[in-house]
């Protein structure tokens, strides 16, 4: 009995080791494999993180004597929370700007900053994260201040590239449905299409209802939301206009829509008891699920655009060729569709003719080695890691 239950002791033990290196070689080979979808983690626990602070750092904040504010100004717990919060953001993006400065100018997979730097050395990107992100709250005053007046100029910049990534995705599936062959997919686009309409409408029905109430004056709602339906009926015209390259109303309607939710944020995040806020007055006091819903959002969006972004930097930087010509490929598809032709690590990426390919057997590891020094990163690492 002794000797049965020993080895099942043994048994368990040694299956819970092979659990733990098949868990371990797992996730060293999904770092590996996507690194974006690691920072994307970091960035998914300093927004957490960054809720938690909001809500519960200003006990701490108060014990720091370079954080309290001069006499004559006695600050609430959400001053400090939006000093804790501010500072985690700070930290971030002192992380993320020194990964780009770091991975600039990568582009071949065998640039050692590639293996060591962007894929590799977790746990010391992991330090240097929460370096960075503590070190902030060891700054003055003043120079939180600072960053955050030039962070509002960078989230608008960040909304024209969220802006350019939405029209990019619209654009790409208005043409994958347009080229199919089976008349359903364009009714099923036009179907999408009239459902942006109906929720512009929808959306500006609301606006009017909870942020232009009867009584005080709204001329700045009202002027926004002006401005909004302005946009949802030139974009679609212009969108339409014969000058327009590959002009769709499906594309134009999304952006429209988009641009109907930021009104809708934008108005909704003014201060609860401001008269013209009709919904803040009576969501005073959010609830956890409204909170989460919103941090899911933004979540997705940031999350989104980064991967988006760092696989479609020729959108944003000008680059590429002719529409539909190899220049003008996302890098991943071109990557992709090169390893499936079978064509040759060479410069020129032409497949070897049949006839020197016999010739060529002996020396096809030396080449193969050789050719591995060229081949290209998937995506502009330095550029996805100025996203975040």
């Amino acid at each position: 009995m002794f000797v049965i239950s020993s080895m099942g002791g043994c048994l368990a033990s040694i299956a819970g080791l092979c659990a733990c290196q098949a868990c371990t070689c797992i996730s060293k080979e999904m770092l590996r494999k996507s690194a974006r979808m690691a920072y994307c983690t970091l960035f998914s626990v300093a927004l957490i993180l960054s809720w938690i602070l909001r809500d519960f750092a200003p006990t701490i904040m108060k014990k720091l004597p370079w954080i309290l504010p001069g006499s004559g100004f006695e600050p609430s717990d959400r001053w400090y929370g939006q000093q804790a919060v501010f500072r985690l953001s700070m930290g971030n993006w002192l992380f993320f700007s020194f990964m780009a400065l770091a991975t600039l100018g990568v582009k071949y997979k065998s640039d050692k900053r590639d293996q060591y730097l962007h894929h590799g050395n977790w746990l010391v990107k992991l330090g240097l994260w929460l370096l960075f992100s503590a070190l902030p709250f060891l700054f003055h005053n003043g120079v939180i201040s600072l960053y955050g007046y030039l962070a509002r100029f960078g989230s608008g910049i960040f909304l024209i590239v969220q802006m350019v990534i939405l029209l990019d995705f619209a654009q790409t599936w208005n043409d994958a449905w347009v080229a199919m062959e089976d008349e359903r997919y364009l009714y099923a686009l036009l179907v999408a299409t009239v459902g942006c309409a109906v929720g512009i409408v929808a959306m500006v029905a609301v606006l009017f209802y909870w942020f232009n109430p009867d009584g005080p004056d709204c001329s700045f709602n009202v002027s926004a939301i002006c401005v909004t339906i302005l946009l949802a009926v030139v974009l679609p015209a212009a969108s339409m206009h014969p000058k327009a390259t590959n002009g769709s109303l499906f594309p134009a309607a999304v952006v429209a829509l988009y641009c109907t939710y930021l009104c809708y944020s934008a108005l909704q995040s003014e201060p609860h008891d401001y008269e013209c806020n009709s919904l803040g007055r009576r969501l005073n006091a959010a609830s956890g699920s409204t909170l989460a819903l919103g941090m899911g959002v933004t979540l997705a969006s940031v999350v989104w655009s980064a991967l988006r972004v760092g696989s479609n930097t020729d959108t944003f930087l000008g680059g590429g060729g002719e529409a539909g010509g190899e220049a003008g490929r996302p890098l991943l598809e071109r990557v992709e569709a090169g390893e499936q032709d079978g064509t040759s690590a060479g410069l020129d990426g032409d497949a070897d003719p049949p006839a020197q390919q016999p010739a060529m057997s002996a020396g096809v590891n030396t080449r193969g080695a050789a050719m591995a020094d060229f081949e290209p990163v998937t995506y502009n690492y330095a550029w996805s890691h100025l996203i975040f």
